[in-house]
């Protein structure tokens, strides 16, 4: 029996900005809704969708699950996230290899890193 992962689903209060915050950001529009749920369009092709599902407690402790992003520029996307509502959280260098963790507006961690 084999399965795929259809989407990532990330918790959160308001789930309309973190949405807004995470479409923009990615340059991905909506693809689906029901009441509590928003699924944005597919990370890539044929790659699982990024989703949000309405939850009544705020985030209390790290994530145990996160994203790893990569990018050209990472100085620009650090400042795009910072100017749509996100936050830089920490640095972080191991053998040469230097990552950046992030925050979403309701302060989900995301990493990210000078693509390779």
């Amino acid at each position: 029996m084999d399965a795929v992962v259809a989407s990532v689903m990330v918790d959160g209060n308001d789930i309309e900005a973190l949405a807004a915050f995470w479409s923009k950001l990615l340059g991905i529009g909506e693809k689906s809704r029901f009441p509590g749920y928003i699924w944005l369009e597919s990370l890539g092709q044929g790659g699982p969708s990024l989703a949000f599902q309405q939850v009544p407690e705020a985030k209390q402790v790290k994530n145990r699950l996160h994203l790893d992003l990569s990018t050209d520029n990472p100085g620009a996307f650090i400042a795009r996230v910072e100017e749509l509502g996100g936050s830089r959280l920490a640095d972080h260098e191991l053998e040469g290899f230097h990552w950046t963790v992030l925050g979403d507006p309701e302060g989900n961690e995301f990493c990210v890193a000078k693509s390779e």
